[in-house]
């Protein structure tokens, strides 16, 4: 009776012997892609290829997979781009973990620009003297409403908004100094635009860590308003300050905050779609050294 006993509680304890959609269902309570991940490294009938059903992988891939295609993680005004198959090294879990913290520096522009320890959200510039590279958020198309994102600075660092360019090649600037203040890229900054643009002339408007200067161009080289200029509130930035940045696209504004306080509206007149962007450079001061930038979406300072 104990032996039969024992033999009915492993098979009930055999979720294999489930039905595969219930299975689905129930790890679709898991809240986030860790925990799922967690699960499926301690549950092998969550973990496991399924074989003998149509799924191609676990049943954890597939919450995964049903999860990043019910845009759970969508945020109001922000159109996210995330890899639309599961191929090679890129699994369903990865793209869930992306949705989940979506703001993340994809495209890198210039000689020597580089993710900061394999972080996406960080980057610096690496031992090239004398260069400068930029990287955008170009995943993360902010296109209606308020939007926050604080940058952990540098001094020789600068961070701002920039139009989306999802076909700006990288490997063509990748051998050389970049700016978006360059004149020769202005025509391939401008064949790059999008619909979503609209008819703002506010195209790049760039926060100077080194002196608190701002910049800001339309990509039109007889352009005579835009260009680097002062403005009210701006301060300078140490090694480890923050500079938060509120894009509020319904009054056309751009504020920013240093450590929290407000330093004032830098930019207006901004309208259409942008993303957020870091460029960094290689100085030598007293000893040689590359600046660096990290970012983060948070809430901005009394929300």
């Amino acid at each position: 009776m104990a032996d039969n006993g024992r033999a009915k509680s492993s098979q009930d304890g055999d979720l294999s012997r489930l039905d595969s959609d219930l299975i689905t269902q129930v790890a679709s309570f898991v809240g986030t892609s860790r925990e799922l991940l967690d699960l499926a490294l301690t549950c092998k009938s969550f973990g496991w290829q399924q074989t003998g059903s149509a799924l191609d992988w676990s049943l954890a891939e597939e919450v995964a997979r049903q999860t990043v295609c019910s845009w759970q993680h969508d945020i109001e005004g922000v159109r996210i781009t995330l890899p639309q198959y599961a191929r090679g090294r890129t699994t369903w879990l990865s793209i869930l973990h992306e949705s989940e913290d979506p703001l993340k520096f994809d495209t890198l522009l210039g000689r020597g620009m580089e993710h900061e320890r394999s972080r996406r959200n960080a980057v610096c510039m690496n031992h090239v003297a004398g260069s400068t590279g930029t990287a955008i958020a170009n995943n993360y198309v902010m296109e209606t409403g308020i939007h926050y994102a604080e940058y952990l600075v540098s001094p020789c660092s600068s961070v701002g908004v920039v139009r989306p360019m999802p076909n700006l090649d990288p490997a063509r600037f990748s051998n050389e100094t970049f700016s978006f203040f360059h004149l020769m890229y202005y025509d391939e900054f401008l064949a790059a635009r999008t619909d979503g643009w609209g008819d703002g002339n506010v195209h790049v408007c760039v926060y100077y860590t080194t002196n608190g200067r701002k910049e800001w161009t339309n990509w039109d080289e007889d352009d005579e308003e835009g260009g680097f200029l002062d403005w009210e509130g701006m301060e300078d930035c140490e090694n480890g300050d923050t500079i938060g940045m509120l894009l509020n696209l319904d009054e056309g504004t751009l504020t920013v905050y240093k450590n929290n306080r407000r330093l004032g509206v830098m930019q207006v007149g901004l309208s259409g779609s942008y993303c957020w962007h870091a460029t960094c450079c290689w100085y030598i001061n007293n000893a040689p050294g590359g600046s660096t930038a990290k970012i983060r979406r948070c809430e901005a300072p009394g929300a």
